[in-house]
């Protein structure tokens, strides 16, 4: 099934025509996200398929710059009503918006959406309404304080965490309490949406907008644009590392709320989107290749973290593993370097106190002694034998 056409995924999968529609969107708008809900538990899978697409839907809605405000905020505001009006579709797309279609089609989702059951729509209702609010502030007040920041990723992402979180418990597949302690499912969406935040600062400012708060970047530029400028390559460096210290204070939490998870399919759709952060994020960190354009992690290393996300041991490695590549990153002349090294050290520790076997052994620097040892040697003999009369 992972590696058939999209088409064949979605007849596979024996749901209605309708239905068969909303994967197919969602084959479109993400197929990373495609490939890990199409794995979920039947109780889940449909009901956070059309969680995800109209919460798409209300994205593509606030990303859309060619939309007025006024018009924005008011379809922002009432999203959360349309998506139990059947027939409602929604066609003031920008010319150039990739997920326009889905708008266009949006009766589709809509269909489908009122076909769950009760208790699944009141969630997603909820969380379409509190995020429509919050995505309507945001699109006249900007990202200027480190609270203002963490209430757009809480608004965009956090509350995503929360909903998701709420269906688990509501498929009875999780315990009660995933549903219950929102704030380790907030931290889940909002190292999620700093990661991206975080990375995307080129395209954001050519596109002229900024997600970075002010507190931050306004210590190292006098505009955003200064940010991604060769000109202050130095201090945007410094910006972004202090941008990427922000994101890793969420690792406690996420690995305790992945503690948590005890479904298979749920733990997996969970963890591949966490593991594929922490290695952007570290990608990110002192990297000046993030100011001038999109770094994405291979493909490769992306194909071995997620058959490394299947139990919370796994997953742990791999932070650990991230911890050890980003303290080797890590520099005395940063700014942030202590902090730095302290969210590696208790993050190390953490996982090593926690882990079945103690701390992962990284033979790294074992390696490149002995490789140096070995070369050195071949060289002196190489040496003698050329010598020898």
């Amino acid at each position: 099934m992972r590696n058939a056409p999209p088409d064949e995924k979605t007849v596979k999968l024996q749901v209605s025509s309708d239905m068969k529609r909303c994967y197919d969107f969602l084959e479109m708008t993400s197929r990373s996200f495609a490939a890990v809900i199409q794995e979920l538990n039947p109780r889940l899978r449909d009901g956070i398929c059309l969680f995800y697409l109209i919460l798409r839907g209300l994205d593509t809605i606030e990303d859309d710059m060619t939309i007025p405000g006024a018009r924005k905020r008011h379809v922002l505001e009432k999203f959360h009503e349309v998506i139990y009006q059947k027939g409602w579709t929604f066609k003031e797309s920008g010319p150039d918006e990739k997920d326009a279609l889905l708008l266009v089609e949006f009766d589709v989702v809509i269909n489908e959406f009122l076909r769950l059951p009760a208790e699944f729509q009141d969630v997603i209702a909820d969380i379409t309404r509190r995020m429509g609010a919050g995505m309507a502030k945001y699109t006249h007040t900007r990202v200027e304080s480190l609270d203002s920041y963490n209430e757009y990723c809480h608004y965009v992402a956090g509350l995503v965490g929360h909903g998701l979180s709420r269906l688990f418990a509501e498929s009875k597949l999780e315990d009660a309490s995933v549903g219950e302690n929102l704030e380790l499912a907030n931290s889940m969406g909002l190292f999620l949406q700093k990661t991206n935040i975080t990375r995307d600062i080129n395209e954001d400012v050519l596109d002229g907008r900024c997600f970075w708060p002010k507190a931050i970047w306004g210590k190292y530029a006098d505009t955003e644009e200064e940010l991604i400028s060769k000109a202050n390559r130095e201090k945007g460096i410094e910006a972004l590392n202090d941008m990427c210290t922000n994101v890793l204070q969420h690792i406690p939490d996420v690995i305790e709320y992945l503690s948590q998870i005890k479904e298979p399919s749920v733990f997996r759709f969970c963890a591949i989107p966490q593991t594929m952060a922490i290695a952007t994020i570290v990608l990110c960190y002192d990297n000046p290749r993030v100011l001038d354009g999109n770094v994405k992690i291979r493909k490769g290393e992306a194909v071995k973290l997620i058959l490394q996300s299947g139990d919370i041991d796994s997953v742990k490695r791999a932070f650990y593993k991230y911890m050890e590549v980003l303290e080797r990153k890590n520099h005395p002349d940063n700014p942030v370097y202590e902090k730095v090294n302290k969210i590696v050290d208790k993050t190390k520790k953490d996982i090593a106190a926690t882990l079945k076997g103690g701390a992962p052994v990284d033979f790294t620097k074992e390696y490149l002694v002995l490789a140096l040892f070995f070369a050195t040697a071949i060289a002196f003999f190489y040496s003698y034998l050329t010598q020898a009369p």
